[in-house]
This record gives C-alpha cells, sequence and structure tokens, in this order.
C-alpha cells in the first residue's frame, strides 16, 4: 500500500500555529532587536568593518537597508529546535541547512520568488512587531515568473497571517512566495531552511556546507 500524503505533499505548504512558544518568540524578537543597535552602533562609531557580516547586515540585495542575518547562532539554534515539528507536519525526514533572519521596516517589500536548492523545504516564523502577511502560491503551474520575469496571467497567491511563534511551511524552490509594502514599523521573521533527506545530493549540503551551525555563510567545507 502507498503511503497516504500528508497535507503538505497535497498543498505544498502548511501552516503551524504555535509551532514555537509566543513567549520565546518575543524573547528571540527582543533579543535580535538588540542586536541590531549594537551591530548599528558598533558599525556607526566604525570599530568595526562595515564588511564585517558576523553582527549582521544592511546590504541584503533582496530587501535593501533593511538589518538581516545569516546564521545567527540563537536563529540556527531555532533551525534544530523547530525541525521535530517540521518533520512531524511534512512526513518527511530533514537535513537543516541554514536559518536567515530580518527585522523589516516600513515600506519593505519582499518580491516575488522562489528559493534555491538549500530552501527546498522552508518555514517562515514571525518572531514579533507589526503583522505582515506573506504570500504564497502553492501550484507551480500558476505562478507569475518565467525566466524571470512576470507573466501577464500571475496570480493574487495565498494570503497568510502569523501571530509570533506561527510558521508557515512550503516548498521555497517550488512555489513562489511575497510580500506586498509593509506599513508597519518593524516586523521580526526567521527563515529556516531544510533539504529533504530523499532528495539527490542533500546528504552533502547539510549546514548549506558549512563545518557546522552558527558559522557565517563564507564558512564553508567545500
Amino acid at each position: 500500500m502507498a503511503p497516504t500524503k500528508t497535507e503538505f505533499d497535497k498543498n505544498n505548504y502548511i501552516v503551524i500555529k504555535k509551532a514555537l512558544d509566543p513567549k520565546i518568540a518575543e524573547f528571540v524578537y527582543n533579543y535580535f532587536l538588540m542586536k541590531r543597535q549594537v551591530a548599528r552602533t558598533m558599525f556607526d562609531t566604525r570599530y568595526i568593518s562595515p564588511f564585517t557580516t558576523e553582527f549582521g547586515v544592511w546590504n541584503d540585495e533582496q530587501v535593501p537597508e533593511t538589518y538581516s542575518h545569516y546564521g545567527d547562532i540563537a536563529m540556527d539554534t531555532l533551525l534544530l529546535k523547530t525541525q521535530p515539528v517540521m518533520e512531524k507536519h511534512t512526513g518527511m525526514k530533514l537535513i537543516p541547512t541554514y536559518s536567515y533572519a530580518r527585522i523589516y521596516k516600513k515600506g519593505d517589500v519582499l518580491h516575488r520568488h522562489k528559493d534555491r536548492f538549500s530552501c527546498e523545504i522552508s518555514t517562515t516564523m514571525n518572531l514579533g512587531g507589526d503583522d505582515w502577511p506573506i504570500y504564497i502560491e502553492p501550484n507551480p503551474k500558476k505562478g507569475g515568473l518565467k525566466d524571470g520575469q512576470y507573466k501577464s496571467d500571475m496570480t493574487d497567491g495565498k494570503k497568510v497571517t502569523l501571530k509570533p511563534g506561527d510558521m508557515l511551511v512550503y516548498k521555497g524552490n517550488l512555489c513562489e512566495h511575497w510580500r506586498e509594502a509593509f506599513d508597519g514599523e518593524d516586523c521580526g521573521q526567521v527563515f529556516l531552511h531544510y533539504n529533504n533527506a530523499k532528495t539527490p545530493g542533500a546528504d552533502k549540503n547539510i549546514y548549506d556546507s558549512r563545518l557546522h551551525l552558527g558559522l557565517p555563510s563564507w564558512y564553508k567545507t567545500n
């Protein structure tokens, strides 16, 4: 008998409410707000170089001039903490790759896009701040992009609103996802990325080819 398909298999996305205790989400959000403040002070006083990435950056090409951080130690810890609930709801054995967190600011837009191989199975988790819905097109055949350009029959997608500790789980390199212009002041989100252990090449991509979690993106083993 063939295994029963999970809701995630059928729909290419699911929403998990309170995947993380809202109080822990609030703690992580306040930690990240403070880290942004520390990074800004250290950059502005030239105590550290603006090319340093270990404290986060403001030069993310996807959302310019917005504070973001690849592989923050606390966020990579969430990557492991969240893995069991991800595996339960997707029905997959997952290999952790990396975390990426942002504190979005007023006017930010997350343009419609798909992600790279390391983001095959992904989640965006709300940590705190003002509400800001995310949109997803779960049907790859109805996506709005073709060869990097928007098609005329672009769909509206599914609107998902998350509270702190809630997360949207989706197939990041298959489904387009985006956010419209943010009209709040701050919104903390963390993206947690995994590969399906059954996907060819996944076993060689653990930790996004880093030696272990918590390391910057440039610290590769191959």
